[in-house]
């Protein structure tokens, strides 16, 4: 118990480190409530973090994404960002350091404390996030801009008319800091208070469902689990399919039936946790491989 309470602790320190890091413009709340346009905003890192709020100071995926598939260019520079990282380290920075991924798992946490019910979503949900990566960032973009002889009448950034973490992240301190923006607040706002306060009861209940459903950027990464050179091993001899590691999963899986899924976010808990040592940690550079990581464990 003591090893996954400090591991944990590590995460949270490690979380809270990079949602500073991503949030690192502080003059935005203090005085100068510009949103911050310099160098660092070229960064394009594998998090959700809304570039809309004040103090933002690196790009979101999503948000980049939809800006070059609404103006009909192919994201090169955003594809090719996300997949080294994925190419590295798989979905690990969903589990150390993403801010959306740091707010449910403290909202998760909190309805364990006040003994709210918890709800278990099917497996099969997780393909809802490539349903919001292919139709709100890719297509939706494309498909309500116009192109006539050259000139491209830019489409919408569908997904970000949605995405909570935009409206907690941007919406709301936008608001705050500036005054002449409420008397112009509409139905887009309401619509995304509405989402974001679903989405915020849905924390206190379920294992991160925003990463699990929604989650386009995580959807993306995914694709990189089975390949990347961080992976995560099950001896399936010591492994008696328990079923601790899911206890403690914060995305809800259980590790030795697919050690390196899309859904996994590599965030190590499962390690930790498993009272025999059964899983562990390995890549192209340590003993035991890509080739000897099985795929998953026969039920015993």
């Amino acid at each position: 118990m003591k090893r996954i309470m400090k591991h944990i602790l590590l995460r949270r320190i490690s979380q809270i480190a990079g949602t500073l890091l991503a949030n690192s413009y502080f003059r935005a709340w203090t005085g100068n409530p510009q949103i911050y346009q310099g160098k660092l905003k070229g960064i394009v890192p594998p998090i959700l973090n809304c570039y809309a709020c004040p103090s933002a100071t690196v790009a979101c995926p999503a948000g980049s994404a939809q800006h070059f598939a609404a103006l009909r260019m192919i994201p090169y520079y955003v594809i090719g960002s996300i997949a080294m990282f994925g190419v590295l380290i798989g979905r690990a920075a969903c589990g150390w350091v993403c801010p959306f991924g740091l707010l449910q798992d403290l909202e998760y946490k909190l309805g364990r404390l006040i003994k709210l019910p918890k709800i278990r979503i099917p497996k099969w949900t997780s393909w809802g996030r490539y349903l919001f990566l292919i139709g709100m960032v890719i297509l939706a973009p494309i498909l309500t801009g116009t192109a006539e002889e050259g000139f491209v009448m830019p489409g919408k950034t569908t997904f970000c008319k949605f995405c909570p973490a935009g409206a907690l992240e941007g919406g709301i301190p936008q608001v705050l800091l500036h005054a002449n923006l409420r008397p112009l607040l509409g139905s887009l706002f309401t619509r995304k208070m509405i989402i974001l306060g679903i989405f915020l009861i849905a924390f206190l209940l379920i294992k991160r469902p925003f990463c699990r459903v929604v989650c386009p950027v995580g959807a993306f990464l995914g694709l990189f689990n089975k390949i990347s050179l961080l992976e995560f091993r099950v001896d399936c001899e010591t492994c008696t399919s328990c079923g601790y590691c899911r206890k403690v999963c914060p995305v809800d899986i259980a590790i030795h039936e697919s050690p390196n899924s899309h859904d996994c976010i590599r965030c190590g808990d499962c390690i930790k946790a498993c009272p025999l040592g059964a899983v562990k940690v390995g890549s192209i550079f340590g003993k035991g491989g890509l080739k000897e990581s099985p795929s998953s464990c026969p039920a015993k």
